[in-house]
């Protein structure tokens, strides 16, 4: 399963909703996103150095057998290390891809792609996908991931697994892509081990799915993956027979992933902050963070701040701020029958200054 540069699969969050501890309407109010993360850098090694090599370079090392010299068909040659005379030479594709010069990268790359060259081929493959230098081709992007990761490169594993879970530009393989998502987990491929983590508590939903899970969890959240960091946090916050719980340790994941901008996680520490779990009390900093994903444009948080301003919770009261908020969550599609309440009290005045604010904020 593909996850995302987009937040935690709504399994996880169904897996945990039962607490009380983390249910504050985080999920309930906020729509499902896709997992797919963003794009990664393609896994194309970039150069050692773009530094000119040095012009006074030493003397190679010879002994008696090589000071008579060699015709330049003799295979003795083929042995010498080319990086005796300076650094490996530069990437060209990837320089091209890294300066922009997207189609010069894909003329280069496709050749060494042909013969067999992994990383060429998830750039290429890469390039497909976003429509670089090249019009958007998926089934063509599809096939040089495959061919990559046939190769055993964790990128390649981890992005054909996706496709393959999908099912729309190749057949889809449940089993293969579970295969290839371990693969690249194992290889330290952080977003493949987080979605690995999915992958088990689909596959047995409860308490011992998420247990089975945690692990891969732990190690995308160490890697500093937001997703995994808020997987830990979720998971912590509740606990299980093997798994204590711990909102102290919880809360600090959240702000590790918030700090990274995962806005479920900002919106989730804004509430803790407020409500003093895990930790004091922080009344200012909760309503920073909840400001911070409502302006993110997440519809849950612009409904919770639009209760602290009403409330003057970590902010100084204003009905007017608290309302338009509120109308801005409610054309996002959410409604929140305490809010409305709050509205019906509202003079003709109030609501058109909210009206005119909510605007502005969109």
């Amino acid at each position: 399963m593909a996850a995302s540069p987009g937040k935690l699969l709504s399994i996880v969050a169904a897996m945990l909703a039962a607490s009380p501890v983390l249910t504050l309407a985080a999920f309930a109010q906020t729509a499902e996103k896709p997992t797919v993360v963003e794009p990664a850098k393609p896994a194309v090694a970039p150069p050692a150095s773009s530094a000119p090599a040095p012009e006074n370079r030493a003397s190679p090392e010879t002994t008696p057998k090589q000071d008579k010299p060699k015709s330049p068909g003799d295979p003795e040659l083929e042995k010498v290390n080319p990086t005796r005379f300076g650094k490996a030479p530069p990437d060209e594709a990837f320089g091209a891809y890294q300066r922009g010069l997207y189609k010069t990268a894909y003329n280069l790359a496709l050749p060494r792609a042909e013969a067999g060259d992994g990383a060429a081929q998830v750039l290429l493959a890469e390039m497909l996908a976003r429509g670089l230098g090249i019009p958007v081709n998926m089934a063509e992007s599809a096939k040089w991931y495959d061919k990559a990761a046939e190769q055993g490169v964790p990128e390649a594993q981890f992005r054909y697994a996706a496709i393959l879970l999908q099912g729309k530009y190749a057949p889809k393989d449940v089993r293969k892509a579970k295969d290839l998502t371990k693969s690249a987990a194992d290889a330290g491929n952080a977003a493949a081990q987080f979605n690995y983590g999915q992958i088990l508590i689909q596959e047995r939903p409860g308490a011992a799915g998420l247990e089975n899970a945690y692990p891969w969890f732990q190690k995308a959240a160490d890697q500093g993956l937001p997703d995994g960091e808020y997987a830990v946090s979720q998971v912590l916050a509740n606990g299980t027979s093997t798994i204590p719980r711990d909102l102290a340790k919880a809360r600090l994941y959240l702000i590790k992933a918030a700090i990274k901008g995962h806005d479920t996680a900002q919106l989730d520490l804004g509430s803790w902050l407020v409500a003093g779990l895990g930790g004091p009390h922080e009344y200012k900093a909760g309503f920073g963070w909840m400001l911070r994903a409502a302006t993110g444009g997440n519809v849950a948080a612009q409904a919770r701040l639009a209760k602290l301003y009403r409330d003057g919770i970590g902010v100084e009261g204003d009905f007017i701020k608290a309302a338009a908020w509120y109308i801005v969550a409610k054309r996002a599609g959410l409604n929140d029958p305490d809010l409305d309440s709050f509205m019906d009290g509202l003079d003709d005045d109030q609501k058109q200054a909210a009206i005119t604010e909510a605007n502005k904020l969109q």
